[in-house]
């Protein structure tokens, strides 16, 4: 599989790209957020899962992104994701207010405290893929499972490479039906630890991935926020350590950010085995690193790829012994 080409040469020993390169199809959500940490507040910031996905997973490959905003979404935010390798052409403009969500985060910052969402557009919101030709790679970011579904529906008989979702608490206790139809239909499901006791009932997180894997899914991604990740790859077994920061400004789309990186390296490798997977998710957690040191995309807008590949060899350098 070839490298990549960098300007430097000594970078070319880093992430590895293949001629069979896939476009990525990311379907969630893009919002506006309020935002409160530790470190400071913001009255407007640009979110969403969608938002935060296809930014990272544009790092590594074309990646086109399906959504619905309102007529009150800041043009400036559309040229945020118009600076990447993102297709816009299936982000729907309605009459109406962008999805909103006000957060709050205390001195455990893996947990976020919502205190308000307003889903405005999203109410009506049905989401239509319209490729000429299906790309091989499709995540279905965190949003109610019918709508999951209905994508589902929408490629059901197309010969899809790779499939992941995400989810989260309130669909796993108000949409639970929905949510198992929909693992049934996915390869990979992305979920933290929290989620993952929720929708198994086990405390213990091997036994919660086998429960999920009984669901559906054969590749189980837990995400343990600053303690790293856990992969469960059919028979196989993988963990990763977070990386180790000093400050965290704004967790706010790290997950999806972390997801992004993951699928992102996926498509580019342009095949899903063991080797790849622990790639991505360590990739993917390096991504998701950068994204916490500001608010929302600040940080990934001013990242250039040589930095993610210094972080990379660091990180891989810690993991090893």
């Amino acid at each position: 599989m070839p490298f990549e080409k960098y300007e430097n040469a000594s970078q070319a020993t880093r992430w590895p790209v293949s001629k069979a390169m896939k476009q990525l199809v990311v379907v969630g959500t893009v919002a506006i957020d309020q935002v409160k940490t530790p470190f400071g507040e913001r009255d407007r910031v640009f979110g969403g899962s969608a938002s935060y996905f296809s930014y990272a997973a544009s790092f590594f490959t074309p990646v086109a992104l399906v959504a619905v905003v309102g007529r009150d979404f800041p043009p400036d935010y559309r040229k945020v994701l118009e600076e990447k390798a993102i297709d816009l052409s299936h982000l729907e403009v309605s009459d109406g207010k962008t999805f909103f969500w006000r957060g709050e985060y205390g001195n455990d910052l893996n947990t976020a405290h919502t205190l308000e969402t307003q889903l405005n557009v999203l109410m009506d919101f049905n989401p239509r893929l319209k490729f000429e030709t299906l790309p091989d790679f499709l995540f279905l970011a965190n949003m109610d499972p019918a709508l999951q579904l209905s994508v589902l529906d929408q490629v059901k008989g197309a010969k899809l490479k790779y499939v992941a979702c995400d989810t989260m608490n309130f669909w796993i206790e108000n949409k639970r039906e929905d949510l198992l139809r929909v693992l049934k239909r996915v390869h990979c499901v992305v979920l933290n630890d929290g989620e993952a006791r929720q929708l198994t009932g086990e405390s213990n997180l091997i036994r919660a991935a086998a429960k999920m894997r009984e669901m559906g899914p054969n590749h189980i991604v837990i995400k343990k926020g600053e303690h790293g990740a856990l992969v469960f790859f059919e028979g196989h077994f993988f963990a990763l350590p977070a990386y180790p920061l000093e400050s965290v400004f704004d967790p706010t789309g790290a997950g999806d950010s972390f997801a992004g990186g993951l699928m992102g390296c996926l498509a580019a490798a342009g095949e899903v085995s063991l080797e790849t997977m622990k790639s991505a998710v360590a990739m993917g957690s390096i991504v998701a690193s950068f994204t916490v040191e500001d608010f929302g995309l600040e940080r990934l807008r001013r990242l250039a790829r040589a930095e993610l590949d210094e972080r990379l060899e660091i990180f891989r350098r810690v993991c090893s012994f």
